[in-house]
């Protein structure tokens, strides 16, 4: 009897340790580090598996400049971007697990020609721009402060994507409009519009968004992010933000374009009537609307022109595309941004006509 229990105790004294390395050695550990390309041969052909397209690889050998490989250097094939010696380069490094250490090229760094054209952007708009070029400079660097550290946090902590989306839509309208344009009745004129309009067609939206069932998965990105937060965002709501988010750019432009020609309408012609200003006003905002959905509907294709080019060569109907969420919530996204965009003309126009003119007669004298 103690000479079995004996053969337990060695017996699970021995077990337990292989569990616990084999629980550890089943963890991988993938790191993505900087490197060095220190020799690369020459491309060559090689036929991707299961296939008809025949891409290109080369053998490589980098050195690792920072992360928990720095100093190293390793020899591995590169079937990605094809890379030259002395270029910088991001490496995944897969490690642990079952498997043996793996090496791939991740990204070419691309940070440096990303800080040229930035500076590049900065000179121009302080260059042209002037004091209005820094403001609206200052504006946007409110706005993304506004959307990193409010919107983003906040959605990860779990609160609403609706209500905090047309929150943080809010503010940076009031930040980004004050900051660039001063405290005026043509700025606020422009700011309650605005808003009045992000209302109006945050209501549209999210009633459109639930009657058409998205679930808000229509893309992978939306999946891992799902998988990462442990489904904790709710992925709907993320939509409506999404979709609330992207409205500002066309309705800050037009709503303060129309602001301040309804503002020169008013200096230029004092004699006119509020409802002279506000027909000539609102001649401008047609051709407006005009240019901007067209822009607007162009700038959503070209974004999605590869996922147009693989879904054209379908087999699947025209009727089922359409259908589709990943194209349903394209198309919602263009016609909310259409719908906020015109209905910002008449109410940025009506209300700067009434914060501006004082003229109320049908009629009016001439100079």
């Amino acid at each position: 009897m103690k000479r079995g229990f004996l053969v337990l105790l060695c017996l699970l004294s021995v077990a337990f340790p292989l569990a616990a390395f084999a629980d550890s050695a089943s963890v991988e550990q993938d790191y993505l580090e900087k490197a060095k390309v220190v020799e690369a041969s020459a491309s060559r052909p090689q036929s991707l598996p299961g296939t008809n397209i025949t891409g290109k690889t080369q053998d490589i050998t980098v050195e690792v400049l920072e992360g928990v490989d720095k100093g190293k250097s390793v020899s591995f094939e590169n079937d990605y971007t094809q890379v030259t010696a002395g270029e910088i380069v991001y490496v995944r490094h897969i490690t642990g697990g079952f498997s043996t250490d793996t090496w791939s090229v991740a990204d070419p760094y691309r940070l440096p020609v990303l800080g040229i054209l930035f500076i590049v952007f900065l000179f121009l708009a302080l260059l042209i721009g002037g004091f209005q070029g820094l403001r609206a400079l200052a504006s946007l660097a409110g706005s993304f402060v506004l959307i990193f550290f409010v919107l983003l946090p906040g959605i990860h902590a779990g609160y609403s994507p609706v209500l905090i989306s047309i929150g943080v839509a809010s503010l940076i309208i009031i930040v980004g409009s004050y900051i660039t344009h001063g405290f005026n009745r043509t700025t606020t004129a422009a700011v309650l519009s605005m808003i009045g309009t992000v209302i109006i067609t945050g209501l549209a939206a999210y009633f459109v968004i639930h009657a058409s069932h998205l679930s808000g998965f229509a893309t992978e990105e939306n999946v891992y992010l799902n998988f990462n937060t442990n489904g904790r965002i709710d992925m709907v709501g993320l939509l409506f933000g999404g979709i609330m988010i992207g409205l500002l750019g066309v309705l800050y432009d037009i709503a303060i374009g129309q602001a301040i020609a309804v503002e020169e309408l008013y200096h230029a012609g004092e004699h006119y009537t509020r409802k002279k200003i506000f027909e000539r006003g609102m001649r401008i905002g047609r051709e407006h609307i005009g240019a901007l959905i067209n822009t607007l509907a162009i700038a959503y294709v070209g974004t999605a022109l590869p996922l147009l080019l693989l879904l054209s060569g379908a087999t699947t109907t025209v009727a089922y595309l359409l259908n589709s969420e990943i194209f349903a919530s394209e198309i919602i996204r263009i016609l909310i941004g259409s719908i906020g965009l015109i209905l910002a003309v008449p109410l940025t126009t009506a209300v700067a006509t009434l914060m501006l003119s004082k003229k109320s007669s049908v009629t009016g004298h001439t100079h």
